[in-house]
């Protein structure tokens, strides 16, 4: 390997396509035991390599020179190989810096607590204390000396005016996880969090809610990653690259998920927008049917809603962990908050909104088989499906219109 990453669980990671798209290098990924990397590390077969959880703290062993900064941080991600001798960087550190600089987040003399306490913990630290913060808080699930616990956080520090996820605690696949509920916290300005996988962990759909600016990790992961190249190559690459790498993964990652009434063409612009974007389409009725061998209208007919809506559930928490896709979803899917929650992850959930005198009940909804019914349904959802929407888009034109005004309203 020349170029890579080395880590013990990559499955899921975005380095290699980001790094590929900084310069022309090929960029691997290797899984190493933590038996494997003392080998690894002792050979070094590399030319450079990034280093991520949970091997940042035990590769400092091996590095010949480290650089000041992860030398105060007692950690390194990233390390060069000059003629068999090993220099050891911190791109955590820039990158986390360059993420809270290009989203305008004032960090003086401001308090901050950081959830966690490894290695991306301490890097966080040093930022904001360089970033002249009054009072940094450490919390842990397992207190050490200078740290604080989850419940002090929440009952002795509610005027904490950022609060940063270091931990995986919500990181693909248990996207559903909440690391802190943030309800108490009254003075805050600011949530981060280092995960980038899922795009908005639940921590970051919190903060969203209260109208608070929040951050996810990919912006981080990104910059970082350009950093690194700078080692690589011995470059300087512009910040504007930073941006554009971002802006680009994010649209191939993000999902475009459609709400709206049965009938108001959720399944029919899907599968065209999914072609003209190279996303794979999935539409939850479709899949849902697949599990049950039947169709939707004959299960309900042996069943109650209530067993449906749980199984919907299901398959949505499912279909909405991965991103890249276009999600066409089932008129009462934005019943449960739930199934909201999971879309909003990788997601922008649009709203097609379709006028009653268009919709059309037919028998295969069995919901909405009649007009009465379908008007019924249309009345008790309509607000709903404003309130879940991160878009609204009428859906009164021909179909060509309609995709328009949703890849410009999603890509502007």
């Amino acid at each position: 390997m020349q170029y890579g990453l080395i880590g013990a669980h990559l499955g899921h990671s975005f380095s290699k396509e980001i790094h590929e798209k900084i310069t022309d290098y090929t960029y691997e990924l290797q899984e190493l035991s933590v038996e494997e990397l003392d080998g690894f590390m002792k050979t070094h077969a590399f030319r450079a390599i990034n280093v991520t959880i949970p091997y940042k703290e035990k590769v400092m062993d091996y590095v010949h020179h480290i650089d000041e900064k992860a030398k105060q941080i007692g950690v390194i991600n990233t390390i060069i190989n000059q003629n068999g001798v090993l220099w050891g960087y911190n791109t955590d550190y820039l990158g986390f810096k360059q993420m809270l600089i290009h989203h305008q987040i004032e960090v003086k003399n401001r308090k901050v607590l950081i959830l966690g306490s490894g290695g991306t913990a301490k890097t966080a630290k040093l930022v904001f204390q360089d970033l002249g913060a009054k009072e940094i808080l450490i919390v842990s699930r397992n207190p050490k000396p200078n740290q604080i616990s989850y419940q002090e956080a929440t009952k002795l520090h509610q005027d904490a005016q950022i609060i940063v996820n270091t931990t995986p605690c919500g990181m693909y696949p248990h996207g559903q996880d909440l690391i802190l509920d943030i309800t108490p916290f009254i003075a805050l300005e600011a949530v981060c969090d280092v995960i980038y996988n899922p795009l908005q962990t639940m921590l970051i759909q919190m903060a969203q809610k209260r109208n608070i600016p929040a951050i996810s990790g990919l912006y981080m992961l990104v910059a970082q990653a350009v950093y690194a190249a700078e080692y690589f190559t011995n470059q300087k690459y512009s910040d504007t690259l930073i941006d554009e790498i971002y802006q680009d993964i994010k649209r191939k990652k993000e999902n475009i998920v459609l709400v709206g009434m049965p009938s108001s063409g959720k399944t029919t612009i899907g599968k065209i927008l999914s072609e003209r974007l190279g996303k794979t389409f999935f539409d939850t009725d479709e899949a849902i049917e697949q599990i049950l061998s039947m169709p939707i209208a004959s299960y309900l007919n042996e069943t109650t809603e209530a067993k449906f809506r749980e199984i919907e559930e299901m398959v949505i928490a499912h279909i909405a962990k991965e991103g890249n896709r276009v999600i066409a979803t089932g008129g009462g899917a934005i019943l449960r908050k739930q199934n909201i929650d999971a879309l909003r992850m990788n997601g922008k959930i649009i709203f097609l909104d379709r006028p009653l005198h268009l919709l059309q009940a037919t028998s295969n909804r069995p919901l909405s088989s009649q007009k009465e019914q379908l008007q019924k349904r249309y009345e008790e959802r309509y607000e709903k499906y404003r309130l879940a929407a991160d878009i609204v888009i009428a859906n009164q034109e021909d179909i060509e219109t309609v995709i328009e005004q949703i890849q410009k309203e999603v890509y502007q």
